[in-house]
């Protein structure tokens, strides 16, 4: 019972570490990230989960702002 308990509790502290990302691109279109956005050095590319759990991929030249929420 006591490892369950411990169990739940690092669960819930790592969830509550996530961040999300409001991502602005030079078009205007905003963006949210769940967590970090990654930058894929040999692309160019910025990789990130979106708020609806989908994986995305948009260019670096093409961020405006990015701001942790």
């Amino acid at each position: 019972m006591k490892i369950w308990l411990i169990a739940a509790v690092c669960a819930f502290a790592l969830a509550g570490c996530s961040s999300e990302y409001s991502i602005t691109t030079t078009n205007g279109q905003l963006l949210t990230s769940e967590g970090n956005p990654r930058l894929d050095k040999d692309t160019g590319m910025s990789e990130f989960t979106d708020s609806e759990g989908r994986e995305q991929q948009i260019p670096q030249s093409n961020i405006k702002q990015m701001l942790e929420r």
